[in-house]
């Protein structure tokens, strides 16, 4: 099988694990009313529940950065993907309090491993492509997460259980994303050396001496992208609803008007990095999601909240897949440690920004709530030049650069 065959199928593979992914979650955290009523979770008791997922997920990706020293990141991430799958079926499944918790916690363990892997895997192919595709994959998740949670919503509306609700999805998608798994590719040495026949996984160096203060200013960004992420997963119907004085349907759009520009962001962002740059990118996200917050924080009625969801898609979805990608290239003899090392601040800006802006928003008001993901979002600014020199744009001339570092799929005419 010659190299661009190779690397299509190993991309197309992986973008359908972040497809599965996206898919998997929206179909948790849509139905958590649904599994709140199923095992009697009180209000005061769901709150642990929810912080206990990201809690083993960041967990376990410290543990990946230790485990893919051993087996490559492509074996984690095929068996961590099904075990996350299952895990959603077992929330559905159970009847008592310590059911749903076990199920849980599997789902948090097995999805830090996951998330870890899936993005180690986007790091080194985007390496071997010569040209920037992270959005692409995190575009897929995206587009999953639409259709999961438009499947939750219609088990909702028919009054499925949860067990009937995931059966489907689980049964379909589990042997296919281990279908899938057998064309996984990872960081292969492509050097030209004739003692061997073809790539070789090559071995983590660590990120040396002071390596985690470089990658400092890029766990900062991911945590404050992710507390902007989950201020709009959160608090976006409230606001409409609460705020904005909209009926409780409409309070329901935003978080889909969301998902959609986020979706159409990563599409064609792949294409802003290679034409202008993965800093551009970057700062440009970073303006139009700390706009969309103003505008959300200024909003006289419910179409210019609207907008401010709108803007805040089109900003905050550039912002995470790029922070990989530069992680990446900032140690590119140790991406996979960076990765799992950054990953960790996903979790911690998702248990950071709902708390914050509800605590905020009754102390004083959720209008000067949505100032306060607005200012932090503004924080990657500052750091914008973390994310790479001229070069990171992975553009035409880059490709011609790179030599025998890189095969471009894409100049045979076959490419996506």
């Amino acid at each position: 099988m010659t190299d661009d065959v190779r690397l299509r199928r190993g991309r197309g593979a992986l973008g359908f694990s972040f497809f599965v992914q996206g898919v998997t979650f929206a179909l948790l955290v849509t139905r958590i009313p649904a599994i709140q009523d199923r095992y009697g979770i009180s209000d005061g008791l769901l709150p642990v529940f929810l912080a206990a997922v990201p809690v083993l997920a960041g967990a376990a990706s410290v543990g990946t950065e230790h485990l893919v020293k051993r087996v490559a990141p492509s074996v984690v991430l095929r068996w961590a993907q099904p075990l996350v799958l299952l895990s959603l079926l077992g929330v559905g499944a159970g009847e008592r309090l310590w059911h749903v918790a076990v199920a849980l916690g599997a789902f948090g363990l097995s999805v830090g491993a996951l998330d870890a892997s899936m993005n180690m895997l986007g790091v080194s192919l985007q390496r071997a492509y010569g040209r920037s595709i992270m959005l692409g994959f995190h575009a897929a998740y995206s587009l999953g997460g639409i259709l999961g949670a438009s499947a939750a919503w219609y088990g909702a509306h028919a009054h499925l259980g949860l067990f009937v609700s995931y059966l489907p999805a689980v049964a379909v998608l589990v042997p296919l994303v281990l279908l899938a798994s057998r064309h996984y590719i990872d960081r292969t040495d492509r050097s030209d050396r004739s003692d061997r026949k073809g790539p070789e996984r090559l071995p983590e160096k660590g990120l040396g001496a002071g390596g985690f203060r470089l990658l400092l200013p890029l766990c900062l960004v991911m945590a404050c992208a992710y507390i902007g992420d989950s201020t709009v997963a959160n608090w976006s119907a409230k606001y409409l609803q609460d705020v904005l004085g909209s009926s409780e349907q409409t309070a329901t759009v935003p978080y889909n008007v969301y998902m959609v520009t986020t979706l159409v962001g990563r599409a064609v962002g792949d294409l802003g990095v290679r034409r202008f740059g993965a800093v551009a990118v970057v700062r440009c996200g970073t303006v139009l999601a700390a706009a969309g917050f103003a505008v959300v924080a200024a909003a006289p009625g419910v179409w210019a909240g609207m907008l401010g969801f709108t803007l805040l898609g089109i900003g905050l979805c550039v912002i995470v897949p790029q922070t990989f990608a530069a992680a990446g290239r900032l140690f590119p003899g140790a991406s996979d440690t960076a990765v799992a090392r950054l990953n960790i601040f996903n979790y911690v800006g998702f248990l950071i920004g709902s708390p914050l802006v509800g605590a905020i928003g009754d102390a004083w008001s959720y209008r000067g709530a949505m100032l306060v993901p607005m200012v932090l979002v503004l924080i990657t600014l500052f750091h914008a030049r973390s994310f790479g020199p001229r070069e990171a744009r992975y553009g035409v001339d880059h490709e011609r650069r790179a030599g025998d570092r890189a095969v471009d799929v894409g100049r045979g005419g076959n490419g996506v």
